[in-house]
């Protein structure tokens, strides 16, 4: 194998994505580990290299004696055309064994559009793509990550799907695929654990319109899945001898984070449910790491993660704490959310002098009244002050993230985003930004409703009416230092479908990968009309699933998988968001009742300031 993989390596675009041996890539003596696991992102090595789930995983899992933890990565087309016309596998960067070989073959679930992928990459490994015909000594396949959440078109190719948080949860099931003989015995521990949902033991009935009438356990599963959390973050150290990319990749840095949850409550946003309640991880923690990850890294920048950085109650210490220490060594912190206010620009400044070609910040929305209705808690003083602001400190390009297709959106919305971009570049002349260097973007996306959010009841607009609000607001922005960009309407239509799908999505998934679907995700390779192709071979209408609304009283296709927010609260969050109501951010105002901390029996922590 190795010398055709030599060979064909000379042959594809970026061959460091396939050879591993990278600083600090963790390489086990295959023949003495009693459990072998490949983790499988089904993106290219740059995207998935660029996640700090997997390091975190990687160093959790290979810290066992008894566990062998390694990395594979979706084929570029070019890498996969030579693997099928060479006859070798899909294989691990740090082996080189064939997915086929691994007790545990585990995906991460980051985005819709990567699902062909899945399937492509258990092709590639000479797996089975269908779980129930897999047998004897072809592994388990299982999956996690936030689309877990709804993982139901995919969900009769996976054996098992994890819920929630991974620290805690992914040390149980090695222990008990460890002490198990065969894949049958493996099952039957791992639907024991808390939070795993094992899809074969749910029946799903459907209803004379087409909507799901009932998910039923079979036998002695319970009739919900509860996610996993992890109730301190100190007990869970971040990652700090992370492998180190061989080649340039997204998010090229150190990374730390700093806590899990966000307060704001959007309410299009499915992480602010399925990573609730906040947990930061104490300042000496976070100090600590910063210097090993620093040491053992190389790495001359070093980004705090989370859903809102600027939030962490001792951001201003840890930030101070970093550059006094390293600072003078050449490292700069980049803070990857920012919070739409002065102070987190004050932050930026602080962090990084002006180093950085641009901020961003996200409005969301272009008026108050729609910025109300999906709870964003950002009034257009805030966002002029904010790039004021930056502009004064000697930015002089601003990007501004926006969503079209919102609930209840009207022309008057969309003509407040250009109104909100014209202001913002007016605010670039008042500070005398030099004309030839200031730049305001618009990103405008498509709203995609979501499971286990305020708006999971609510369909998409249409194709076509994204269309026509994407000409308007090209139209309308043609205005001079302003820029627009979108993403393709097209795109955000097949992840809505993905996102509300149910398991009978899972054969137009597998028609759409034979008819040669891959990378979805990437403009160039993406082909709707085979996608399209696809559903009509299945008898299925796309639309449907994407633009249908729910009842409160329906069953929704994930029902059975449960966050721990209240399922009232969502309604009630859903019936506020119409009415055009705010409900106030928990970190600061009163509690929300979402039910959450007494259902997973966790309380927000709050360790930055010390208290």
């Amino acid at each position: 194998m190795r010398d055709l993989l030599d060979g064909i390596l000379q042959r594809v675009q970026k061959p460091a994505r396939y050879v591993g041996g990278e600083w600090n890539a963790v390489i086990k003596d295959w023949s003495k580990t009693p459990l072998r696991v490949a983790f499988c992102f089904p993106d290219v090595y740059e995207v998935g290299m660029s996640y700090p789930g997997l390091q975190i995983l990687y160093q959790l899992a290979n810290s066992r004696e008894d566990v062998l933890w390694e990395r594979v990565f979706a084929p570029w087309p070019d890498m996969e055309d030579e693997l099928r016309k060479a006859g070798l596998p899909l294989f691990s960067l740090e082996s080189r064994h064939c997915l086929r070989e691994f007790d545990i073959v585990a995906f991460t679930l980051q985005y819709e559009l990567t699902a062909t992928n899945i399937l492509n990459m258990l092709d590639l490994g000479r797996i089975p793509l269908w779980a129930g015909e897999r047998q004897g000594r072809d592994p388990l396949v299982v999956a996690g990550g936030p689309c877990a959440f709804n993982p139901e078109p995919l969900a009769p190719f996976f054996d098992a799907v994890v819920l929630g948080e991974g620290e805690e949860v992914v040390g149980e099931i090695l222990t008990a695929c460890k002490d198990a003989g065969d894949r049958d015995a493996r099952l039957a521990l791992m639907a024991r654990i808390p939070g795993v949902y094992l899809p074969s033991n749910f029946d799903v009935s459907y209803r004379e319109d087409g909507r799901v009438a009932a998910v039923s356990p079979r036998d002695l599963a319970s009739p919900k899945v509860t996610r996993r959390v992890v109730t301190d973050l100190d007990s869970q150290p971040p990652p700090v001898r992370p492998v180190v990319p061989s080649t340039g990749v997204v998010h090229d840095r150190a990374t730390l984070e700093v806590f899990r949850g966000c307060t704001h409550g959007c309410r299009f946003c499915q992480a602010g449910i399925i990573y609730r309640p906040v947990r930061e991880r104490s300042l000496p923690v976070l100090l600590q790491a910063a210097g090993e990850v620093l040491k053992n890294t190389g790495q001359d920048e070093i980004a705090l993660v989370s859903l809102s950085t600027t939030d962490y109650s001792g951001i201003r210490p840890l930030l101070r704490g970093i550059l006094d220490r390293w600072g003078r060594t050449g490292v700069h912190v980049s803070l990857p959310s920012l919070r739409v206010d002065a102070f987190a620009v004050d932050l930026a400044r602080e962090a990084r002098g002006v180093r950085g070609s641009s901020l961003t910040f996200a409005p969301e929305a272009g008026t108050q009244r729609l910025r109300d209705v999906i709870n964003k808690g950002v009034t257009e003083e805030d966002l002029l002050t904010a790039v004021g602001a930056a502009f004064a400190s000697g930015w002089h390009a601003v990007k501004l993230y926006f969503m079209i297709g919102l609930p209840t959106e009207s022309r008057e919305d969309l003509a407040g985003i250009v109104d909100l971009v014209r202001k913002v570049v007016e605010a670039g002349r008042a500070a005398k930004v030099p004309p030839g260097r200031l730049k305001v973007t618009a990103s405008v996306s498509s709203f995609v409703p979501k499971a286990h959010t305020p708006f999971q009841w609510e369909g998409q607009d249409s194709r076509a009416a994204l269309l026509e609000k994407q000409a308007y607001l090209r139209e309308h922005l043609r205005m001079p230092h302003a820029a627009f960009s979108w993403h393709d309407p097209q795109a955000s239509f097949l992840e809505a479908v993905l996102a509300r799908g149910d398991r009978r999505l899972a054969p137009v998934i597998q028609q759409a990968w034979a008819k040669g679907c891959r990378f979805d995700g990437w403009s160039e390779w993406f082909k709707p009309d085979r996608w399209d192709e696809a559903f009509r071979a299945a008898g299925l209408s796309a639309a449907w699933y994407a633009h249908q609304r729910y009842d409160y009283g329906d069953v929704l296709p994930w029902d059975h998988l449960e966050s721990g927010v209240d399922r009232a609260f969502l309604v009630e969050e859903h019936r506020r968001a119409c009415a055009g109501l705010v409900t106030p951010d928990c970190r600061t105002g009163e509690c929300a009742a979402c039910g959450l901390c007494p259902a997973l029996e966790v309380e927000p922590v709050i360790a930055g300031t010390g208290e």
